[in-house]
């Protein structure tokens, strides 16, 4: 089971608490800050913080706006644990991106890793949207190519998301908002052909 919750401090300043469960266990958290500037935005991510084993993730990004259609921006990573080559590893990475009134066009790249990660979001029109998603590890010579949609149904008040991937994984979100109460059920499914993996699920976003 995975539950989520975000809370906005203020206009600003947004938290968000992640965490999944397996039976009589919590066995993965993850916690975000986002700071949202007049002309930049910073977040600050943990992941699996164990002060007891002195392991975790650590994620801090910075985005700023150089003009009006352009942002610059990096990110660190940096991660210790024993099943880490060495015992603690850091990662530098470089983004930029690109947007116009209806697209967005934006580019990861990582030269210590060797990962190149690039993406493109268009506005199809009122109800439509689409995004194809490109993510290639120069080192391992492999690359994954995945295109995404999102459909909005206003008189349903519903949602739907789906998306395929170059290895043939499928997946796929539908929420419905329970009018009138502050509730919205979420149904997904994913399927992996390759490796006949499926999975199937169901959640309550409340807010």
């Amino acid at each position: 089971m995975n539950a989520n919750l975000i809370h906005a401090f203020s206009e600003r300043i947004r938290g968000k608490l992640v965490a999944q469960f397996q039976p009589n266990k919590c066995v993965g958290q993850q916690i975000s800050m986002d700071y949202k500037g007049d002309a930049y935005t910073a977040s600050l991510t943990t992941g699996n913080i164990d002060p007891v084993s002195s392991s975790g993730l650590l994620v801090a990004h910075y985005l700023h706006r150089v003009l009006p259609w352009m942002d610059l921006g990096a990110e660190l990573m940096y991660q210790r644990g024993q099943q880490v080559p060495g015992g603690e590893i850091a990662i530098m990475s470089v983004a930029a991106r690109i947007s116009g009134e209806k697209w967005q066009l934006s580019a990861n790249i990582s030269p210590m890793g060797g990962n190149l990660h690039t993406c493109y979001y268009q506005r199809v029109h009122e109800y439509l949207q689409v995004g194809v998603e490109l993510e290639s590890s120069l080192r391992m010579a492999e690359s994954t190519a995945t295109i995404a949609y999102q459909i909005d149904i206003p008189k349903a008040d519903a949602v739907f998301r789906g998306q395929i991937d170059s290895n043939w994984c499928i997946g796929a979100v539908l929420e419905k908002k329970l009018v009138p109460f502050p509730f919205t059920l979420a149904l997904s499914g994913y399927a992996n052909h390759v490796k006949s993996q499926y999975r199937f699920g169901i959640g309550m976003i409340i807010g």
